[in-house]
C-alpha cells in the first residue's frame, strides 16, 4: 500500500519494526501517509517465558512462515533470547497448509522441547490444527494472542487484537477529522497480556510456576 499511494492515509498494525522496514521515518514522526501501531519485539519475551515454564528444555524451536517478511526479525530475536538462556535453537518453517504437519515431524527429529509459534495469517487460519498438533506431539508451545489459548493452546503473550483494532479506529476517526498521518505517532500498545491454560498444562504434565501464575492476566481452568 505504501508503494501504491503516497497521498491516501493508511492506518496499519504490524509485528515488524515499522522504521526498519521502511514504513515510517520514525515512531514519533512518521512523516508520510502511514501511521498506526507496532507490535514489534515480543518474540524474545516468549522464549523467556517458555524457558521459565520448561526449565529442563535443552532446545527451543520457532515456527515461522518464510514468506513473511518479518520472519527474519522473529528468528533473530528468538535466537538471541535462546542464546542468553543457554539453550539450543532451531528454526522450523511452513509456508503452506500442506507444510504444517511435516513441520511438527521435523520438531520431533530435532528433539525440540518447546515451541514458539510466530504470528502469521497462515498460522492464525490454521489455529485449531496447530494447537492440536502441539498437543499430539506433546510439545509446550507459546502463541501470539488469547484466541490461541482459548482454542486449547498452552499459553500466549501478546496484545489483544480487538484492542488494537479499536485503537486503529480511533486513529482513523482523527484522520477523517483533519489530522495528518505524518503527525500521528506510531503507538506501541502498553498492555501486553499473558494468558495460561491450566487444562492444557495438566495434559502436558506441566506445573505452572506460582511466579508465572501471579503475573498472568487470565488463567483458563
Amino acid at each position: 500500500m505504501k508503494q501504491a499511494t503516497s497521498t491516501i492515509p493508511v492506518v496499519f498494525h504490524t509485528n515488524n519494526d515499522p522504521v526498519a522496514s521502511g514504513l515510517v521515518a520514525s515512531l514519533a514522526r512518521p512523516g508520510g501517509n502511514l501511521t498506526g501501531f507496532s507490535l514489534h519485539a515480543l518474540v524474545a519475551k516468549r522464549v523467556e517465558l517458555l524457558s521459565e515454564l520448561v526449565p529442563q528444555a535443552k532446545a527451543i524451536a520457532i515456527l515461522v512462515n518464510p514468506d513473511d517478511p518479518r520472519s527474519n526479525d522473529d528468528i533473530r530475536d528468538a535466537q538471541e533470547a535462546a542464546r542468553v538462556k543457554g539453550v539450543q535453537f532451531h528454526v522450523v518453517k511452513a509456508s503452506s497448509d500442506a507444510e504444517i504437519k511435516p513441520a511438527f515431524a521435523t520438531l520431533d527429529q530435532l528433539r525440540a522441547n518447546a515451541l514458539v509459534v510466530a504470528g502469521n495469517p497462515l498460522f492464525s487460519r490454521r489455529r485449531a490444527e496447530l494447537v492440536a498438533l502441539a498437543s499430539g506431539h506433546t510439545i509446550p508451545a507459546i502463541y501470539v494472542g488469547p484466541l490461541w489459548v482459548q482454542a486449547g493452546g498452552l499459553l500466549s503473550y501478546g496484545t489483544d487484537l480487538a484492542m488494537v483494532y479499536r485503537l486503529k479506529g480511533i486513529y482513523t476517526g482523527r484522520i477523517l477529522k483533519g489530522e495528518k498521518p505524518a503527525d500521528l505517532p506510531v503507538e506501541q500498545p502498553t498492555k501486553i497480556e499473558l494468558i495460561i491454560n491450566l487444562r492444557t498444562a495438566k495434559a502436558l504434565g506441566l506445573t505452572i510456576p506460582p511466579s508465572m501464575l501471579v503475573r498472568a492476566d487470565e488463567v483458563i481452568e
